[in-house]
């Protein structure tokens, strides 16, 4: 801790800030940690000046909270300028230098498309555009050893076309880089010497990991974001000391940890998914604080709708998660994603079928009932008509619904439709659902995991808008919703702990033999995570998280595995043998006794551990919730008067039944019919549905 973060902590309120930018909002988390109290807000975000909407929140805390930014010592940013970069093909120019031969590289990736069953799937065009690929006399064997070294006259001619085809920065990823990096290290001197002015990235610094188009698309994944991500982590730090704030910027991370601003400018892959890591990490600690086992987490803002799995009050990882429509090759936080959002625009397409998304309203204009300029129908704007929403102001004072406006966007539909506008947005919500339903099955598939055993933990604006209707539909019994779902992912910037992921490829058949190798370039990765940490700031214990991704001889493709430490100081190979087998029966449902076992990778997670938080509890005291009026809401089949409560009145102990509304500063929260309310010691909302 330097010395103003000390004097901060001494003199009067030491105050944690957590912060997410979303699609439509950033969301605030503040915790006094001298009183316990937690102070939340909501802004919406400024897409033509990312980062102006942190200040505006900033001081609107200030405002309204009592919140001093002098005293802050602790500030953890979560952002999307990263993965919008890629979403929206903003991103800088770049040539790719590779070996002689390989040019194709990234074009042929792994030969896969998106969807093998489509006649009329295709690709996405590459980042880099074929005539920025060159193609570098060089070569490296498997082993490490050079047999070509690389021309240099072949490296200037490709840096002198790069630069006058107005390239930004230069990708060098040559074959076998994760053995030996010296051909790429040479090359990026190179061309250090001459154009100084161009970033160069090579696949071996950003992830040196085995297979060239993985290792590749990596690094240009980290290269297309690094001038707009370093641009405004640049700017964030400037306006940061510009009020006088003593604590150092941290940033989320894609695998739910944290590293500093200073890292984001180059390691920029690593924050890709960074908001929704952010949101698995706390839910995760809700869960845990809750007793909550099994949680399949909803989390709906404005554009998406993210779902993950917590097993055992943990988030589940893993690699290969979308950016966009590439796939990215770096421990993270395993998130399924689908366009279907509260500002998911709906439509009528050409044969009369009515749609939703994955076109969102965003923050501008903004869904019709906003006010902002929208004029086509969202899925907000469907929960207005039905009743569900609009009693209450929106986004801590923001935001007041317009009704008309609502009901004026969805009746165009209706009219295009010939059906009433009522049963038109209650078909919005349905379709809604319905996508989310046959996306969250993926999910529980691929994870071989029954539903019916999970709680929902629906977040985010419009999270428990929607969660309790999946749910139902579902066969999930139990539902619940933080104090504030709505800055759930703020809150996991202040729960979150550093986290650093190191791997090396050893390649290595399983045997007694190999485990010193194993062992090697187990203590190399962890003087490795040890120094990262050291290099954020952590002078404390470090815990060092050992796997090895591992495979049957002959298999294409490896899965991974959770080793001790102790299993290779003992030169225990049956113990590394038996994890894979059960890991591989876990997921698979099959083992093969005999088969001959090859190790890939040995994979290290450095984790600094975060500051020990708590939220203060209540003793529950049985009383039924008294509504503060009764509405009309259009349920499916016809208008009913329900229950409205307002959640600042919820105290522990406090029960209703559903159908009802539930409003407060950053959602609202729709209850079906069929469902037993009951708010905890935590003052989470826990629904129950009937047998």
């Amino acid at each position: 801790m330097d010395g103003a973060i000390a004097d901060a902590a001494q003199n009067g309120a030491d105050w944690k800030v957590g912060v997410d930018i979303g699609g439509t909002f950033i969301d605030f988390c503040a915790l006094e940690a001298c009183s316990g109290r937690v102070a939340s807000l909501k802004v919406l975000t400024t897409p033509e000046d990312p980062g102006a909407e942190l200040m505006t929140g900033l001081a609107l805390l200030a405002e309204r909270e009592g919140f001093d930014a002098t005293r802050m010592t602790r500030f953890v940013h979560g952002t999307t300028v990263g993965i919008n970069t890629i979403i929206q093909r903003k991103g800088a120019l770049l040539a790719l230098f590779t070996n002689a031969g390989f040019e194709d590289v990234i074009e042929l990736a792994r030969l896969r498309m998106p969807d093998m069953y489509s006649l009329f799937c295709s690709r996405p065009e590459p980042l880099i555009s074929r005539d920025m690929v060159f193609g570098i006399p060089a070569r490296m064997r498997a082993d490490g050893s050079e047999t070509q070294a690389p021309d240099m006259a072949a490296v200037e001619r490709a840096v002198a076309t790069a630069k006058a085809n107005g390239t930004q920065g230069i990708i060098v990823s040559f074959l076998h880089s994760w053995r030996n990096a010296a051909q790429e290290a040479s090359v990026k001197a190179a061309i250090a010497r001459l154009a100084p002015e161009l970033f160069v990235f090579t696949s071996a610094e950003v992830w040196p990991v085995i297979r060239e188009y993985e290792r590749s698309s990596t690094a240009i994944l980290n290269g297309y974001v690094h001038p707009r991500v370093s641009g405004y982590l640049t700017a964030l730090e400037e306006r940061l000391k510009d009020r006088d704030v003593p604590a150092r910027p941290m940033l989320t991370k894609s695998n739910g940890g944290l590293m500093n601003a200073a890292e984001g400018k180059r390691a920029c892959v690593n924050m890709l998914l960074s908001g929704t890591a952010s949101g698995v990490i706390g839910a995760s600690w809700l869960a845990r604080q809750a007793g909550e086992d099994k949680v399949l987490t909803l989390d709906i803002g404005g554009t998406s709708a993210d779902f993950a799995l917590i097993i055992g009050g943990d988030p589940q990882f893993g690699t290969g998660e979308l950016i966009g429509e590439f796939p990215l090759h770096i421990p993270s936080v395993s998130v399924s994603s689908i366009g279907v959002g509260g500002g998911s625009i709906a439509s009528v397409d050409a044969q009369g079928v009515l749609r939703v998304g994955p076109e969102s309203a965003s923050s501008t204009p903004g869904p019709a009932c906003y006010g902002r300029g929208g004029e086509r129908a969202t899925v907000t704007d469907a929960m207005v008509v039905c009743g569900w929403l609009g009693h209450s102001e929106m986004a801590y004072g923001q935001l007041r619904i317009d009704t008309g406006l609502a009901h004026r966007a969805v009746g165009e539909l209706a009219a295009r439709l010939g059906r009433p506008v009522e049963h038109t947005a209650q078909a919005i919500l349905d379709i809604a659902v319905s996508e989310m339903f046959v996306e969250v099955e993926k999910l529980a598939s691929r994870a071989g995991v029954d539903l019916r055993e999970f709680t929902l933990m629906p977040f985010g604006g419009g999270g428990p808008m929607l969660g309790a209707f999946l749910a139902r539909e579902l066969g999930m019994k139990r539902v619940m919703a933080a104090r504030r779902p709505g800055v759930v992912s703020a809150l996991g910037g202040l729960v979150a702990d550093l986290r650093g992921d190191f791997i090396r490829t050893i390649f290595s058949p399983l045997s007694v033999a190999s485990l010193p190798a194993i062992r090697e370039a187990f203590e190399a990765l962890a003087q490795e995570g040890r120094g990262w940490l050291a290099a954020q700031g952590h002078e404390a214990a470090a815990e060092l998280n050992l796997s090895c991704d591992m495979r049957y001889v002959g298999q294409s493709y490896e899965i991974e595995v959770v080793l001790s430490p102790e299993w290779l100081v003992d030169g225990d190979a049956e113990a590394v043998e038996r994890a894979f087998h059960l890991t591989h029966e876990q997921l698979y449902d099959f083992h093969d006794p005999e088969g001959e076992i090859e190790l890939v990778n040995v994979r290290l997670s450095a984790v600094g551990t975060g500051p020990a938080l708590s939220f203060p509890q209540t003793d529950e005291i049985d009383a039924p919730a008294v509504p503060a009026r009764r509405l009309p809401v259009y349920t499916g089949l016809s208008v009913e008067t329900v229950d409205l409560h307002d959640r600042q009145t919820l105290v522990p102990g406090s029960t209703f039944r559903g159908p009802a509304v539930v409003v407060q500063e950053d959602t609202t929260f729709a209850i079906p019919a069929g469902t037993q309310a009951r708010v905890d010691r935590h003052l989470n909302l826990l629904l129950t549905f009937a047998e």
